[in-house]
């Protein structure tokens, strides 16, 4: 899965994780163009982001992302900028926002003048000048209005996680017997619309023999038929960050290899977009208490670089996709998987599953559902719809082919995903467990999606986004 969109500034220190500090802000006020008599109403919308935990003695650098609404002229919906908060060692909270307005980019630029005589006063108005291209092109005068907005500014605070993405490439394997672990990536070539997938992985045998390194790649070009090809099985290199084996690697930031003697080759940058996305809970991952884990060291991605098989070479630039991870004792009984990059740095991710444990093999497939939006992860539990809460039952899957479906909702919110993977797009292949059982996956990084999100609001459900992806889903339907 779709950024993202809440800013995140880039981690500035060696530290694996930190917290950080995300606040939603809203100010009203007016705009004076320069050479017009008329004043202009505006609104700002800001999602604001840090790395790390505000420090009101120090300085605290933030990046933002909203929305600016100037009656008569504009209404930007992705408004961005950066803040600078230093309230108390510069006794100022500076401000720039780039929009646009008419095709014209425009900078708003401006602090508001902490002052201990009128804190209040000066901590919630903010004098401003627009400019384009460095010329003064206006005035005007932000307000924060503390009757309506204090509460939901207060409540807005949060102190998320802030993680370095490359560090969840280093291996999990302990060798322990009976263990699979893999390394996989799927992308998007928006030029020719061709879908991408490798995949790598390390596998434990169940019986206590040499642990092997393997994997394939995979093109699924927008006209003619998908083309792939197997590396490996052979020994893994020593662990690192990442994967190697076999003259195949996947490293922070770089992914290369060769396929089927040269058929298949591939070179690409990674470039982390976003933090990391736990599709199923944080826990899960760091401490393996459930069959498998699955995550993203960062939920969006972009791809730099070529990928080639037999005579066609696709150069690839800035082209959406993600990397995931997953840890566990082998493959589901029966599961789903997408990956929606749902434009503007959303992102939905999802893993619906029946347990080969005696125990849970007889449920319904488990789901697990993440949607990134506007940088925020809704359930804000990821084992929320796996489970139910507060009287709200589970999340549904309906798997098959060459359609499912998830639905599910919360208090005040529910979705609808329905993912199609027609047969001429989709690749069926063999997954060997460490006990030496099969399944059988049907891939495609051509699926189609249409994703329906309502909300609850004064007394009915509401349309609060809907998305419709074609051929740019990310799907795959494993069985055995």
């Amino acid at each position: 899965m779709n950024a993202d969109t809440t800013p995140h500034a880039t981690l500035d220190d060696s530290r694996p994780s930190a917290r950080g500090t995300v606040f939603d802000e809203t100010m009203l006020g007016t705009l004076r163009l320069d050479g017009e008599q008329r004043i202009r109403r505006v609104r700002l919308e800001l999602k604001v982001a840090a790395n790390h935990v505000l420090r009101l003695s120090g300085t605290t650098r933030a990046s933002a992302r909203g929305r600016i609404r100037i009656a008569g002229w504009t209404d930007d919906p992705d408004a961005e900028g950066e803040l600078e908060i230093s309230p108390l060692a510069r006794r100022r909270i500076r401000y720039r926002v780039s929009f646009t307005a008419d095709g014209r980019r425009l900078v708003l630029d401006g602090w508001k003048s902490v002052t201990p005589r009128r804190p209040v006063a000066s901590m919630t108005v903010l004098p401003y000048t627009l400019y384009e291209d460095g010329t003064r092109k206006g005035t005007g005068t932000l307000r924060f209005p503390l009757a309506t907005q204090l509460l939901p500014f207060l409540m807005s605070f949060r102190f998320p996680r802030r993680d370095r993405p490359d560090a969840f490439l280093a291996s999990r394997w302990r060798g322990e017997p009976g263990r699979t672990e893999v390394w996989y990536t799927t992308v998007t070539d928006p030029d020719t619309g061709s879908g991408l997938w490798l995949h790598h992985e390390l596998t434990a045998p169940a019986d206590g023999s040499e642990p092997y390194a393997h994997g394939w790649a995979a093109v699924f070009p927008k006209d003619g038929p998908v083309r792939h090809a197997r590396f490996g099985p052979a020994p893994s290199a020593p662990r690192e960050p990442g994967f190697s084996s076999d003259g195949v690697t996947y490293r922070p930031g770089r992914l290369s290899g060769t396929a089927e003697e040269g058929a298949l080759r591939w070179d690409l940058a990674e470039r982390p977009t976003s933090g990391p996305l736990f599709t199923f809970p944080r826990w899960s991952w760091r401490r393996s208490l459930l069959p498998a884990a699955h995550m993203l060291p960062a939920a969006r991605a972009l791809y730099d670089g070529t990928f080639t098989h037999d005579d066609t070479t696709l150069t690839l630039t800035a082209a959406p996709g993600a990397s995931a991870r997953i840890y566990g004792h082998g493959n589901a009984r029966r599961w789903a998987w997408l990956h929606a990059d749902l434009g503007g740095g959303d992102v939905l991710e999802i893993v619906a599953a029946v347990s080969m444990r005696p125990a849970l093999r007889g449920l319904p497939p488990l789901v697990f559902l993440r949607l990134r939006r506007h940088g925020r992860s809704w359930p804000r539990r990821a084992e929320r719809p796996a489970v139910g809460w507060a009287g709200v039952g589970r999340f549904r899957a309906d798997i098959g082919l060459p359609v499912w479906t998830v639905t599910g909702r919360t208090l005040l919110r529910r979705v609808r995903v329905q993912v199609t993977q027609p047969a001429d797009r989709t690749l069926a292949l063999d997954y060997t467990d460490p006990d030496g059982r099969h399944a059988t996956c049907r891939n495609s990084e051509r699926a189609d999606a249409h994703i329906l999100l309502d909300r609850w609001w004064f007394g009915g459900w509401r349309t609060e986004a809907e998305w419709t992806l074609d051929g740019t889903a990310h799907a795959e339907v494993g069985t055995r």
